[in-house]
């Protein structure tokens, strides 16, 4: 079965094809990080203008690239929310057209589900049940999953998401935007014991998340520090860094062990950060846990990941109806 896959919840314009819900034969993504560079964040009216702009030749291209013809397509996944209102109705409403046109079943697709359903495209992937820590600019959460589309909610972030915490911390330093893959790069240069961050751990018998606070402790420090601190950024970088790391890898593996759970999984943008990927890795292997982390270009926004959950929705019947809408927040 073929599903084309579409997202635009953020700044990126995503169209892919994957069959039977594991083999990518496509995946093309526009980026807008130019677009929204200079002002240190995503603008949601330009974002909105800039997925209308690409969304016709990235699904075409994507379509091209699959080897197969458009009438073979069997169904249309697209991303639902959560997300920004102006930008998901580009693609849900152009997912509704094409969809309609070709008579064929239209999948509105839950973005956090897509992000857990990515560990399906690599080549070894989690047998169910597993505990999945879902990271990214917009959310935050640890999740226990027992099927493709039955979720648990554990624990999230109660203010920014640790993406979000990335972003305003790198502009902070004057690092630009988007922050997750310049402090991972920069934070190598620098020595994380340093300069040593409290960690927001809130409280550790659950599972919630807090980054606001960190990310006011480096403000503090560079306030502190006006003359001196551009020659100690690598450290600050690691150091703020480390904290924000150890807190993840801690609660996702502590919520495996409270499941009696042998597997884990580490999705989203957030989980491209190398040294991420490293602890959780290194603590999971001290506890006997197997870990499953998406390939770096399966970790960002895409819509193969939304094609793979769209094709176990239709098989557990679940469509989506021409007058149905999109929404901004997780339901």
């Amino acid at each position: 079965m073929y599903i084309l896959g579409i997202e635009t919840s953020c700044d990126e314009t995503a169209a892919g094809v994957v069959q039977d819900g594991t083999a990518v034969l496509s995946s093309k993504i526009s980026s807008q990080i130019e677009v929204h560079h200079r002002y240190g964040g995503v603008v949601p009216e330009l974002a909105s203008r800039k997925h209308i702009e690409a969304i016709v030749p990235v699904v075409a291209e994507a379509v091209s690239d699959s080897g197969i013809k458009t009438h073979q397509i069997d169904a249309v996944a697209v991303t639902r929310g959560p997300g920004l209102v102006g930008a998901l109705l580009v693609g849900f409403s152009f997912a509704k057209a094409f969809a309609y046109s070709l008579g064929i079943p239209l999948i509105g697709v839950n973005h956090l589900e897509g992000h857990i359903n990515s560990v399906f495209l690599e080549p070894q992937a989690p047998p169910f049940p597993f505990v999945a820590l879902l990271v990214s600019g917009g959310h935050t959460g640890i999740y226990y999953v027992t099927s493709h589309t039955a979720v648990e909610l554990m624990g999230q972030t109660r203010d920014d998401a640790a993406g979000e915490a990335f972003d305003k911390v790198a502009k902070l330093l004057g690092l630009g935007y988007p922050g997750g893959g310049v402090i991972d790069r920069l934070s190598k240069e620098g020595n994380p014991k340093k300069i040593v961050f409290t960690r927001p751990y809130l409280d550790k018998s659950d599972f919630d998340f807090s980054f606001s606070g960190i990310k006011t402790a480096v403000r503090h420090y560079v306030d502190k520090h006006p003359s001196v601190f551009k020659s100690r950024i690598a450290d600050i970088a690691a150091g703020f860094q480390a904290a924000v790391v150890e807190v993840l890898a801690y609660k996702l593996i502590n919520a495996a062990l409270k499941k009696e759970c042998g597997h884990i999984a580490v999705v989203g943008g957030v989980a491209a950060n190398s040294n991420l990927r490293d602890r959780v890795r290194h603590d999971a292997e001290r506890k006997g846990l197997k870990v499953y982390i998406p390939s770096v270009k399966l970790c960002g926004d895409n819509a193969a990941m939304i094609a793979a959950a769209g094709f176990h929705y239709l098989n557990a019947g679940m469509q989506t109806g021409l007058d149905d809408d999109v929404f901004s927040r997780a339901k």
